[in-house]
């Protein structure tokens, strides 16, 4: 096994128990692990798109705005996070065409901060959001994993070649199913199955992260970067790690945020929507 191998195995292993450690005790300490994920992306987005070299008033009010919707978030004043983050994009849309500022400021905000606030609703203080984030991980992996190796395996027609060349059509159907069986078992560990509205869930979470995938390797792609940082000792940087899991996050708020409006009841959390018994 090359030392390369090693140190990507070791740090996925710190990286797995710190996430699921933070995810189990909930409260806090999932709060500032979503802030933390949140600031990161927003800083390797705005490297790999040249914001502060190109835009540097704009770059600073993306920070202050990241950093302000985070800490909404982690100080539970969650009912403003998501109006803040509405208005710090429309700002930022605004100034790239009023002031000729990067396009990129706006989708860099939004993307951050839609992070932190997906993260931190789904996963909730209750049990039904440490289920529902755990659905979510093992979505998310197995996808992940799936596609990979059934793409390896019968290979055929690519997904989005000028995005992604190595990616197929038959690794992301794999993926899929793999999410669906992998999520339903989950949810079935937690709460009896009934109808379809988990594996339908799963399976809309699935393609999600895989769109989360086709985005980041656009990004990098666009700007001619291999890969987001160097953070991560064998992974590359943080978007490398978590852009299907927090298209799959944003999914799965959108839904249940779309829920609580059309039935009435926003203060129910977000988990027991998706995935309550």
């Amino acid at each position: 096994m090359g030392r390369e191998l090693r140190l990507r195995i070791l740090s996925g292993i710190v990286l797995a128990a710190v996430v699921l450690a933070a995810t189990w005790y909930g409260d806090i300490a999932f709060r500032l692990l979503a802030a933390v994920i949140a600031l990161l992306i927003y800083y390797e987005w705005s490297t790999i798109t040249r914001l502060p070299e190109t835009d540097f008033r704009g770059n600073a009010f993306g920070w202050a705005s990241t950093a302000l919707v985070a800490a909404l978030v982690v100080f539970r004043v969650d009912e403003f996070a998501l109006p803040l983050l509405l208005a710090a994009v429309a700002v930022g849309i605004v100034y790239a065409l009023a002031l000729k500022g990067s396009g990129w400021l706006a989708g860099g905000i939004a993307y951050s901060g839609l992070t932190v606030i997906s993260l931190a609703a789904i996963r909730g203080d209750t049990a039904h959001g440490f289920a529902a984030m755990l659905f979510i991980f093992a979505v998310v992996w197995s996808t992940d994993i799936l596609a990979y190796f059934v793409g390896r395996a019968i290979g055929g027609p690519k997904l989005a070649p000028p995005i992604s060349p190595g990616k197929t059509w038959s690794g992301a159907i794999g993926g899929a199913i793999a999410a669906v069986i992998a999520g339903t078992l989950v949810h079935m560990a937690f709460f009896s199955l009934n109808g379809l509205w988990v594996p339908t869930i799963a399976l809309v979470l699935s393609v999600f992260s895989q769109a989360g995938d086709l985005f980041e390797s656009f990004i990098k792609r666009r700007f001619g970067v291999k890969d987001s940082s160097r953070l991560i000792p064998g992974h590359g940087g943080v978007m490398d790690r978590v852009d299907g899991l927090v298209f799959a996050c944003f999914a799965a708020f959108l839904i249940a945020l779309g829920d609580a409006l059309v039935s009435g009841t926003a203060n129910t959390p977000a988990g027991v929507f998706l995935f309550g018994p």
